[in-house]
């Protein structure tokens, strides 16, 4: 089924992925004792600004993966886009993972890298068929790599983290 030029099959699919990601990262962020026992730089964004500023973002990556796959010109072209987006996925959820159920930041910031490298992959990949589409990815770029300086600052302020750190929480 088609909708202006958007397959609607391709439609479900970017929101129901979206979804997926958006829900196992909120599963998996806990903002309970351990994190509010971190110190944070006083710059960070109140917590409850995560909510809205991901929901934006996710929509804004959903729209754009609809966008590109649109255009793809081939199965294979659009098998590729298909495979980065999930990658990101995968990645978007781990770094939630490492962070919140680990309790390893330092682990986080690692992964983190994978994670950014992965937004840039999807802005290049996506640029060839959508340059729009590319666009609406810029704002998770930006915020993927405040959250990388914002994980990096965290273990800046409370690492050392690991089997020490669980038992006698952040650094004095």
């Amino acid at each position: 089924m088609n909708l202006d030029g958007f397959d609607l099959k391709a439609i479900g699919v970017a929101a129901v992925s979206t979804l997926v990601v958006a829900a196992a990262g909120g599963l998996l962020t806990d903002i309970g004792p351990w994190y509010k026992s971190l110190r944070q730089p006083r710059w960070k964004p109140p917590d409850w600004a995560f909510g809205p500023i991901w929901t934006t973002i996710f929509i804004a990556a959903a729209t754009a993966g609809v966008m590109a796959w649109a255009r793809a010109p081939s199965a294979a072209q659009r098998s590729t886009l298909l495979a980065l987006f999930a990658l990101n996925g995968v990645l978007n959820i781990a770094w939630s993972w490492f962070y919140f159920r680990l309790q390893r930041p330092d682990w986080a910031l690692m992964e983190w890298l994978l994670l950014w490298l992965s937004v840039v992959a999807l802005i290049v990949a996506f640029a060839s068929y959508s340059p729009t589409s590319s666009w609406l990815l810029a704002p998770y770029l930006i915020w993927v790599s405040i959250a990388g300086y914002l994980n990096l600052t965290t273990i800046r302020l409370n690492g050392p983290f690991g089997a020490k750190y669980a038992a006698k929480g952040p650094a004095a």
